[in-house]
């Protein structure tokens, strides 16, 4: 039963995604169905959640080559934040995807990316997660495309280039990882035989590190972040926000079950190969920050943005504790809800005025109150200022660090995020001041309808959303203690 479901969940979507164009619907029967299939995925990964762990084979290539999937923790949390996180945005692009050329093309690869997704969540070992994972890229990446221009397809082939790129990094050390330890299926805390691995701990620990550098291409972190502040302008708001606040997590979640379910914590706690994680994440955290802080451009700044947030992720997985990753694994959530609600915001902008730079925006407030109301909030989340759900994840986070002893680490890092959470208010408030209070002698347009309530309501349920999880994050917070205390 518990394997029909999961199938069901990887599968209803790609299959629908791949025949909409041929059943050619109208748009009402096609929202309909789109939005019917995506209020599926969400109730079927929340069922799922109900029922107990599980792992089955679905069919072997070779011996060691197998297809395998598993229910459990991290499947069933990462799964949630994907169906729940695809609905909003699908239900929103019924209205922004009106102007794009071959509405038909975008619900196709939204849709076929979304079953790519689930079935990384849902992956049982290393194989069936990296064919997963190059599934996504594939899928997501005519979702870049989408506007046919010369400037989406640039972006396009460099999102392609970029995530082959460090997919290939991965599948060396998925090379390495079976030859020398065996590896078929994740096992918690991690599945390398110290017998099989002596000898070769200099060797294993140099293609882990690069393994876990290539997965964090699709996390944006430095070097291979380049793609994300070129793909999210060119594309359309609602590819961006699943792009940034779902998509991102493809590399989150690879990294997650390289380290913690397959090679284990004690392989790499104190060595280089941890410090040398600890001291990308936090140069990308910083960077992202400053980076977004200089831009104009809107949706560029976001996706700076999320360069940085998403290496808080990897700072709270790289401390490998479970207080660590607990923090890590909050943020996972927080930053999907605020990062989706915060791109769809600014599509709103784009889709009712045209404009796309932030020093354009004096005075939307006045014009777009909903809209801006809404993105004051997920803000205020990011920045990480209580109650919102930000808040929660960072103090994680912070107070992980500082207990973990590693000499410069256990300060740099706090001192690293809350550098990054004054530039985070330093390039998010300042639009919400401008647009509200435009100042004397403003002369701005009449109020607009916001595109109509399905564009509002997932902004204000997001918004609404990130405040209430911060308020009430307690549950959450002590399942994931206990999930991640038997991870590390």
């Amino acid at each position: 039963m518990i394997e029909i479901l999961m199938l069901t969940a990887v599968l209803l979507p790609m299959l629908l995604g791949a025949a909409l164009p041929l059943l050619r619907l109208g748009r009402r029967a096609r929202e309909l169905t789109v939005g019917g299939v995506l209020l599926a995925e969400a109730l079927l990964c929340t069922y799922l959640c109900t029922l107990p762990d599980e792992s089955f084979l679905l069919f072997s290539m070779t011996e060691q080559l197998r297809i395998s999937f598993r229910l459990d923790g991290v499947s069933r949390l990462f799964s949630l934040v994907a169906a729940w996180g695809w609905l909003p945005v699908g239900i929103y692009a019924f209205v922004y995807t009106r102007h794009l050329p071959q509405e038909d093309s975008f619900y196709c690869f939204y849709l076929l990316s979304l079953g790519a997704v689930l079935g990384m969540d849902y992956a049982g070992n290393l194989v069936t997660l990296y064919l997963c994972f190059e599934l996504v890229t594939l899928a997501s990446m005519p979702l870049v495309l989408q506007e046919h221009t010369a400037e989406s397809v640039r972006a396009a082939l460099k999102y392609l280039f970029y995530s082959i790129g460090g997919a290939f990094l991965a599948l060396c050390g998925i090379f390495f990882l079976y030859a020398y330890c065996g590896l078929e299926d994740f096992v918690p805390g991690g599945a390398m035989d110290p017998a099989l691995t002596a000898g070769r701990e200099k060797i294993l620990r140099i293609v882990v590190f690069l393994a876990v550098v290539g997965f964090g291409a699709k996390a944006g972190l430095y070097p291979l972040h380049g793609w994300l502040p070129t793909a999210h302008p060119v594309a359309p708001a609602p590819a961006s926000a699943v792009l940034s606040a779902i998509i991102a997590k493809a590399g989150v979640l690879a990294i997650v079950r390289m380290i913690f379910f397959c090679v284990g914590t004690d392989f790499l706690a104190g060595t280089w190969v941890q410090q040398a994680w600890l001291s990308l994440s936090l140069l990308t955290v910083f960077m992202g920050s400053m980076m977004a802080y200089r831009e104009n451009v809107l949706k560029k700044r976001l996706a700076y943005s999320t360069v940085s947030q998403v290496s808080y992720v990897l700072t709270g997985l790289f401390f490998m504790s479970p207080a660590s990753l607990t923090g890590a694994l909050l943020h996972v959530v927080c930053h999907a809800m605020i990062k989706v609600c915060l791109f769809l915001c600014a599509g709103s902008v784009i889709y009712n005025t045209g404009k796309t730079r932030v020093d354009q925006l004096t005075g939307i407030g006045k014009e777009m109150p909903i809209t801006l109301w809404s993105f004051t909030l997920a803000s205020l989340g990011l920045i990480g200022i209580p109650p919102f759900c930000g808040f929660v994840s960072k103090w994680y986070l912070a107070t992980a660090s500082l207990r973990s002893g590693m000499e410069i680490f256990s300060w740099l890092s706090p001192a690293v995020l809350l550098i990054s959470a004054i530039l985070t208010a330093g390039y998010l408030l300042p639009i919400t001041i401008r647009g509200f209070f435009p100042g004397e002698g403003f002369k701005g347009a009449e109020r607009s309808d916001e595109g109509g309530v399905k564009m509002w309501l997932p902004l204000t349920a997001l918004s609404a959303g990130a405040l209430l999880l911060g308020i009430f994050s307690n549950g959450l917070a002590d399942w994931l203690s206990a999930l991640c205390t038997a991870l590390c």
